[in-house]
């Protein structure tokens, strides 16, 4: 059995590295690695190889940066030519980026079956290309893997049959639990001077909210009211970094309760955010992980592909408010973190549960 797994993004990367880790288990499974080259820099990438122990790609496209229609169309057309040589009997694509939708699409046309791992999450907002990316991957896979039981409702009223769905738990708890360790023994909180201090974590890389500069001028004043109570990691996506730039007033931004730093390491990052006195982020696997970990999160947008998060995690869907943000981390700092439960099978084990229906399909 020979299964192509596809990789091109940050958020891929810790989906990906616990279903490696189970597959290498089996030796009836052929695993390869294809990774696209949607995110290049070595923060972004490298990096995360590292962290998470996954094996080198046996197969890099280096497809670099472009707008949505160019950075698609070259992943279909590199890919196209993976398949070609490789002929696999799976292709197994995780998350919502440009990548998952252009390479499960070239393997459905080539009628290779594929797997989409974290199916059927829905924000019912298709501004967002991860939205779309999403709703096209999900009709054209032949095996969903979900993570909630919502997501299985949001693909049966889309008419895809019950017998490709499977709820299976969430790989990117998978990870979290595998790299808790390692993240305990970091000294990321020390490097950055935070040993015996609160401190918040934030994250910006959305399009909504970094690239109209009015948005991210009215973000930055919020978050420099909430530095008043306490300090802020901001870990700055490379996106995120260029847009400050192109304001004219990063000088303006600079305290020394708000701590710029560059893209993290998952171990790094993990350290930070288990510490954590909330979070503030537009990621949507940081509402996952704070759900899991107990951490508030306020997340700063309209909407969420994850309710989960927010009817039984830590999540709170903040909007474009900066006085809403304000407020509730107020809330935070006044009366603490509110009673959650964690979702049902984010127990760890959810990339061997993948693993066992890929066994059974093509046993």
């Amino acid at each position: 059995m020979k299964i192509v797994s596809v990789v091109g993004a940050r958020p891929n990367f810790m989906k990906v590295a616990p279903l490696m880790a189970e597959m290498r288990k089996f030796p009836e499974i052929h695993s390869l690695l294809v990774h696209t080259g949607q995110h290049y820099d070595f923060e972004m990438s490298q990096v995360f190889f590292q962290d998470l122990e996954i094996p080198k790609p046996d197969i890099y496209l280096a497809v670099g940066s472009a707008n949505h229609a160019v950075q698609t169309a070259n992943v279909m057309i590199g890919f196209d030519k993976v398949l070609e040589d490789e002929k696999p009997d799976l292709v197994l694509v995780v998350g919502d980026v440009n990548s998952t939708l252009a390479c499960a699409l070239v393997a459905s046309k080539r009628c290779i079956p594929v797997a989409h791992v974290e199916a059927g999450l829905r924000s019912f907002d298709r501004t967002m290309p991860e939205e779309v990316n999403r709703l096209l991957t999900d009709q054209i896979s032949d095996l969903l893997f979900v993570t909630s039981s919502d997501a299985i409702d949001n693909l049966l009223k889309e008419g895809v049959d019950r017998s490709k769905i499977y709820l299976v738990g969430n790989v990117m708890i998978d990870s979290l639990c595998r790299s808790r360790e390692k993240a305990l023994k970091s000294d990321a909180r020390s490097r950055l001077g935070l040993d015996g201090q609160s401190f918040a974590v934030l994250t910006l890389h959305r399009p909504s909210n970094v690239d109209d500069p009015s948005r991210l001028r009215e973000i930055f004043a919020a978050i420099q009211e909430v530095s008043r109570h306490l300090k802020i990691v901001f870990p700055v996506h490379p996106r995120t970094a260029e847009r400050i730039r192109s304001l004219g007033e990063a000088s303006s931004t600079a305290s020394h309760d708000i701590i710029f730093t560059p893209p993290m390491g998952s171990i790094d990052f993990l350290s930070l955010l288990m510490a954590a006195t909330f979070v503030m982020t537009d990621s949507g696997g940081l509402q996952e992980e704070t759900t899991y970990l107990g951490i508030p999160c306020l997340t700063l947008r309209e909407n969420t592909e994850r309710p989960v998060t927010v009817s039984l995690g830590t999540n709170t869907i903040v909007g474009l408010d900066p006085a809403r943000l304000i407020e509730k981390t107020a809330d935070i700092l006044a009366h603490g973190r509110k009673q959650t439960q964690i979702p049902e099978l984010w127990d760890g084990h959810a990339s061997e549960r993948i693993v066992d229906v890929l066994r059974q399909k093509f046993r």
